[in-house]
């Protein structure tokens, strides 16, 4: 076929569309991200029939149909220890059928166990390809960075130190970064934020669009806001807290500023398609039985800053 063919078909395609209907078609530099944390419980006595089990069989379907999909894991991935037979019991039999495809950051529950080891053991240069326990990749046109929230002292100044020098060297139109505890929450552990706020700090001022975390066992997200919690729709970072990988559910404590929307009641993933200068989102319940009556699962659109 020739090039004026190609265009010829492609306007023809484009009429048949109708107005307003372009922005529709498929975005061949989309990529698609599902992520959630917070995932395999050991407690429940089969893993077949757990949570965990439950938000696989969401994911590994529009992993195969997608080959430009990926699974971002937010830390928590066993419970209760982080031990090497909770990932080969409880997260291998589950999760682990696309470890392949997923890119991790790990949790409080991995360092339960002395340096996270089996966690690194598990998922191998996929949690550390570039030698730490913090990197970034590229997906489709985005930049995404996986950090450790679980360091401090030198180690944590080192990775801060590497995330404020990957922001200046790659200079990406749109930006992703992805870490276990919540600056922001209304959920249980809504005593511990603080941690972080450096980081996030940093991604504002680079102009990153979006944050996931964890840690607390819900889904919140909020409004585009900076470091100290001022609402900033023009160039604020949007943080996702996304806990709900069937591990179990816990409540809100209070209503935090700046939170739009909160779900506890059921377990699910996010889906982001990371386009060309915006994303999309939706999150996708597990059970959708389990949604209320006349609730609609989040979902909306943004702009890369």
């Amino acid at each position: 076929m020739t090039a004026m063919a190609r265009l010829l078909g492609g306007l023809a395609l484009l009429a048949a569309a109708g107005p307003g209907c372009a922005k529709d078609l498929p975005d061949p530099a989309a990529y698609t991200v599902y992520a959630a944390g917070d995932i395999a419980r050991c407690k429940h006595p089969d893993p077949r029939w757990s949570g965990a089990a439950a938000t696989a069989r969401l994911v590994e379907p529009l992993l195969r149909a997608n080959p430009r999909a990926a699974v971002l894991t937010l830390g928590d991935h066993t419970y209760p220890y982080g031990r090497a037979a909770e990932f080969e019991h409880c997260y291998h039999p589950t999760w682990g059928s696309f470890r392949e495809r997923t890119w991790p950051t790990p949790g409080n529950h991995e360092y339960a166990t002395p340096g996270a080891a089996p966690y690194f053991a598990y998922f191998g240069a996929r949690a550390r390809p570039q030698g730490k326990s913090w990197y970034s990749l590229r997906l489709g046109s985005w930049l995404v960075l996986s950090l450790d929230s679980n360091l401090d002292g030198a180690a944590h100044t080192e990775q801060i130190g590497w995330l404020r020098d990957t922001l200046a060297r790659e200079q990406a139109a749109c930006t992703l970064a992805f870490w276990h505890h919540p600056l922001y929450t209304s959920g249980g552990h809504i005593g511990e934020r603080g941690r972080m706020r450096d980081a996030f700090a940093l991604l504002h001022a680079a102009g990153a669009e979006l944050v996931l975390s964890g840690h607390d066992h819900d889904y919140e997200r909020f409004a585009p806001q900076d470091a100290d919690g001022r609402l900033d729709r023009a160039r604020g970072v949007r943080q996702f807290v996304v806990g709900t990988g069937g591990a179990y559910a816990t409540p809100f404590l209070q209503f935090t500023p700046n939170s739009e929307v909160r779900e506890a009641s059921y377990d699910g993933v996010l889906e982001l398609r990371l386009l060309d200068g915006a994303y999309t989102w939706r999150f996708l319940p597990a059970d959708p039985a389990r949604v209320p009556a006349g609730a609609t699962p989040d979902r909306g659109r943004g702009r890369c800053h």
